[in-house]
């Protein structure tokens, strides 16, 4: 059984992953996100290595093991199904949930989570907007913007926060936000990166920081691998008329959260002509620049 540090830091390694769209991190990026010195991050991968958990190699990058992803995944699962419950059930504020599920995220009783998920109606994302993932492990993809990319003049919805710390959820309830708030830009400072934004016709000025940590626009119900690990730089998804819309992911950029594991997918629907794999009667994934 791992320790309660050791299941940490698998899922550290794959949210900071996940968040960035890569397939790996580095030792000086996870300190910076885990706020400890490198040295003691070195130390633990070399145990999590020992255990066959993560790929590591002194002063290089450090990717989960199929193993160890799956640690990582049922960790971030369980985490975000007691903060739903923690929300919805007993009444927490959604500043309060983190803390607590913290702690219960490392119970380890298969049962009790699988009836803790059927309990809550097998919610898809937690009280931050966040994706729970299933009993399989597999996400529902999103791609989001956050506030601090959207144009002048522009509305948009709030859909997730990526801070999900206390202070920053409680300074976002102060400024009236909530999930599927919308906030129109009507500004923004040249000097601080300040922006000026309207909610339900107050104004308020934000920092590029807050901006940076509220997530506004997403796409949803497209569920895609993680085409990164095979030098994929870009992806356009499109759907036929009757659906009317389409997009490219960046995923060179960091734009784009991808969670499914590509041994899942279908290979027979792969076109290598086209370079396309039908997802489903209505649904062509195109890969470009590959």
């Amino acid at each position: 059984m791992l320790s309660f540090t050791e299941e940490n830091y698998l899922k550290a390694i794959l949210k900071f992953t996940m968040e960035r769209g890569k397939a790996n991190a580095g030792t000086n990026e996870l300190a910076s996100n885990l706020e400890v010195k490198p040295a003691t991050v070195t130390d633990m991968l070399k145990k999590l290595r020992d255990k066959k958990l993560v790929d590591y190699e002194k002063y290089g990058k450090v990717s989960l093991t199929k193993t160890g992803r799956k640690h990582a995944t049922d960790v971030l699962r369980k985490h975000r199904l007691w903060e739903t419950f923690l929300y919805e059930k007993l009444e927490f504020t959604w500043d309060e949930v983190h803390e607590v599920a913290e702690q219960l995220e490392h119970i380890h009783s298969n049962k009790l989570i699988e009836k803790l998920d059927t309990f809550l109606g097998h919610p898809r994302f937690d009280p931050h907007g966040d994706p729970i993932p299933n009993e399989n492990g597999d996400f529902e993809v999103e791609y989001k913007k956050v506030l601090a990319d959207v144009a002048v003049n522009k509305t948009c919805k709030m859909v997730a926060v990526k801070d999900s710390t206390a202070p920053f959820l409680q300074y976002v309830m102060k400024v009236g936000l909530g999930l599927s708030s919308r906030i129109k830009v009507l500004s923004k400072h040249e000097f601080d990166d300040s922006i000026v934004i309207e909610i339900n016709g107050a104004q308020h000025t934000v920092s590029q920081k807050f901006a940076e940590n509220i997530s506004n626009f997403t796409f949803n119900g497209i569920n895609i691998s993680n085409f990164s690990n095979l030098g994929i730089s870009n992806l356009s998804l499109n759907q036929d008329k009757e659906y009317g819309y389409s997009i490219n992911l960046d995923l060179e950029n960091g734009n784009l959260n991808i969670y499914k594991n590509w041994a899942k997918w279908p290979q027979k629907n792969y076109d290598e002509n086209k370079k396309t794999i039908l997802l489903s009667d209505n649904e062509i994934l195109t890969i470009a620049n590959n």
